[in-house]
């Protein structure tokens, strides 16, 4: 048996998101694939430390959330291929996922996946769809 939720509630989880790890969280790309789940430890090279604009998230329409603001840091703190990125509050991992170039089908897209020290880095695609429609 599958169960399905409304367009509303499904709008209602995701907005649920935001409130959860408060405003202005911090964002990490790293190097290497990500960690088995939120809860174990941060691996590789953080390449990328951003801390995420005060209303981060666009309100949830149609099951789907997606980023607001720039998403941006202007001097990447380390050089390598970016793998997979992490979003914190405090030391709390809340959000995890894949890293691929705009256009490569990851949890997040970037406009550049390797990363030189100081590089400007933008963040160009980050949606959460919930699921169960």
């Amino acid at each position: 048996m599958t169960i399905q939720y409304s367009v509303a509630v499904r709008n209602a989880e995701l907005d649920a998101i935001e409130v959860t790890t408060s405003t202005a969280p911090t964002l990490t790309i790293n190097t290497g694939g990500k960690p088995a789940d939120c809860a174990t430890a941060n691996s590789g090279t953080t390449l990328v430390t951003m801390v995420l604009p005060s209303d981060w998230m666009a309100a949830a329409s149609g099951g789907a959330k997606a980023l607001s603001g720039t998403w941006e840091d202007t001097s990447a703190d380390a050089a390598g291929t970016a793998g997979h990125f992490r979003i914190h509050q405090g030391t709390v991992c809340h959000i995890q996922g894949t890293v691929t170039i705009s256009a490569g089908g990851g949890d997040m897209e970037l406009d550049n996946t390797n990363i030189a020290v100081a590089q400007q880095v933008s963040i160009t695609t980050f949606t959460i769809t919930a699921g169960n429609a």
